[in-house]
């Protein structure tokens, strides 16, 4: 019999094992999710293995799409799994990286903070980590902090991670718990999905000193009892910690799954904890009318005019990560299900654009940096302009979306961001002042614009009408939204009275230095051409779907449909979430 006791804080650690890109992220989400249903205060950690000190500098191909938090934090994708999950903001105390602590660890000793001692891995550099977690717990007044681990047991880079969780399991025998996903392969010519894998991952693991608590196998099938069997015998794990993951095509019905076999119970039991309420029930809502969308044949089509898609011969979805997960949110809202084209921007550069982009219900270019595709970009934003194609452009998306108008409406032929090229005779797109100077210095890590910022809507345009239908104001009456940015070139305000008397609405201005934030084309003019200088989808959830890609998504339903009303299915996304859920 367990003894219910008081909460102190509590520990989650999730390793990875046999390859990466298994699915921690969303196990780690899930687990964390489930703990919050119960009642419980609960955050989550991400721990990196690179000597980056953020994501920021990092190329998307390489490791996937930053994700942007409220502080200005570039993350790994990983902290944006969580925000959705928990529908909370997570930031920089969230994410750690190897480089951060290595950092941290070296500036001490040469301040002459550790008192002439040897400064070596162990202990300094498990105790900065431990401190970590223990700080992001206290601070954020939780219950249960869920750690995951980056990259895959047995590598050396991580090493220090797993140590430090060892040890903080000796300091705190009880309150500590160990979460393995590993992959179950099952190949063709066997017919049978194989636990040996896992078995080497975990001997590997208790190698370290750390036996796992709950095994969570992932497969394209379900585990069945048989590989349950050889699991608890040659893993030493109770078979009832053996949790089966198979495939999903919805990412968010994964707490679900684990609920069903008794996750979220186990861990309670192990911790000694009672359940203090079922906070699931706005989420089985939103799953249940997710499933009825999947089952219709209500489709749109977005295309994506992009430069992060290849690597080789793959193509990769994490690029633009948060941006899919935008569009899905939003089409779920309206009750439809989304296709989208990835279309590869120097394709379009060099075959012309009515060879790639047609068939579509919208478009959206996205956040890109340099000269590379950036012509094929201005191409798809022209086009969309002139076809009256619902049109949505991120960050560099508007910044192009400008340049085209500046070339095609304001016969400004040399129009250009001087990111592009710098010497062009009308820099509608320019550096201001500040960021010339961390550009001179190289000083690229971390200087950008970055996190929330704050901008006055200007009443009666299109994006005002979405804030407003959808309730995102700050301030209601001063049409004061807040957006998170990551760029540092900007809108050049001596075009502004040009491209005004032309016929390019600002729809937006920053609280600060009332720097161009949104720009839009009037909807007589077309049914919806908008760019933003920020980045909603960072903040899209899945039951707060981004006002902006709902008004984007109803253009593009509109589009296909002639004319289509906001649909009632999905109005639980509006709604706040019970008990987290």
């Amino acid at each position: 019999m367990h003894i219910i006791e008081t909460v102190k804080l509590k520990y989650i650690f999730v390793s990875g094992g046999v390859i990466s890109g298994v699915g921690k992220g969303v196990v780690s989400a899930s687990i964390a999710s489930l703990l919050q249903w119960a009642g419980y205060r609960v955050t989550s950690v991400k721990c990196e293995n690179y000597l980056n000190i953020d994501a920021g500098t990092i190329n998307p191909i390489e490791h996937g799409d930053p994700f942007l938090c409220e502080d200005g934090t570039e993350a790994d994708m990983d902290i944006g799994t969580y925000e959705k999950f928990l529908d909370k903001n997570l930031g920089r105390a969230n994410f750690i990286t190897m480089g951060q602590i290595y950092k941290t660890v070296i500036d001490r000793e040469r301040r002459f903070e550790y008192q002439g001692e040897d400064v070596e891995a162990i202990p300094y550099i498990t105790d900065e980590m431990q401190r970590r977690w223990e700080a992001v717990g206290a601070a954020e007044n939780a219950e249960v902090v869920v750690v995951e681990l980056g990259g895959t047991t047995g590598e050396y880079q991580n090493i220090f991670y797993y140590e430090a969780s060892r040890i903080l399991e000796l300091k705190h025998p009880g309150k500590v718990l160990h979460v393995h996903v590993g992959y179950m392969p099952a190949p063709a010519h066997l017919g049978e999905p194989k636990t040996k894998p896992i078995q080497l991952s975990v001997r590997t693991l208790s190698s370290m000193g750390i036996q796992p608590d709950f095994i969570i196998a992932r497969s394209d099938r379900v585990l069945d009892k048989r590989r349950k069997e050889r699991f608890a015998l040659f893993c030493n794990v109770l078979p009832e910690d053996i949790i089966s993951a198979p495939d999903v095509d919805n990412i968010y019905t994964v707490p679900l799954l684990l609920q069903k076999q008794r996750l979220d119970a186990r861990i309670l039991e192990k911790f000694g904890l009672a359940k203090k309420q079922d906070g699931s029930a706005t989420w089985k809502t939103f799953i249940h009318q997710v499933d009825k969308i999947k089952k219709g044949n209500r489709l749109v089509t977005i295309g994506i005019v992009g430069k992060y898609f290849a690597t080789g011969e793959y193509q990769l979805r994490d690029s633009y990560a948060a941006l899919f997960d935008a569009l899905q949110h939003a089409t779920w809202y309206h009750g439809y299900r989304v296709k989208t084209v990835w279309i590869d921007a120097e394709q379009v550069e060099r075959d012309g654009v009515e060879k790639h982009i047609h068939g579509l219900d919208g478009l959206v270019v996205p956040i890109g940096w340099g000269p590379r595709g950036a012509e094929g970009m201005i191409a798809a934003a022209s086009y969309a302009r002139r076809k009256k194609l619902p049109y949505l452009g991120l960050c560099y998306g508007m910044q192009l979306a400008v340049v085209a108008f500046a070339r095609d409406v304001l016969g400004l032929k040399d129009a250009n961001t001087t990111e592009v090229a710098p010497q062009t005779k009308h820099p509608v797109i320019h550096l201001i002042a500040g960021q010339k100077k961390l550009l001179e210095r190289r000083a690229y890590g971390g200087t950008m614009r970055l996190g929330a910022w704050e901008a006055y809507l200007k009443p009666g345009t299109i994006v005002a009408r979405a804030y407003e239908r959808n309730g995102r104001f700050l301030d209601r009456e001063k049409h004061l939204i807040s957006e998170r940015h990551r760029h540092r070139y900007e809108f050049n305000s001596a075009y502004a009275p040009l491209f005004e008397k032309n016929g390019l609405t600002i729809s937006a201005r920053s609280k600060l230095e009332r720097l161009v934030e949104i720009i839009e084309l009037a909807q007589k003019d077309h049914p919806f051409y908008v760019g933003i200088q920020g980045h909603p989808e960072y903040k899209s959830r899945p039951l707060q779907p981004h006002p902006l890609f709902v008004a984007f998504m109803a253009a593009a339903i509109g589009s296909r449909c002639n004319g289509a009303a906001e649909s009632d299915d999905l109005k639980v996304q509006s709604a706040s979430r019970d008990g987290g859920g």
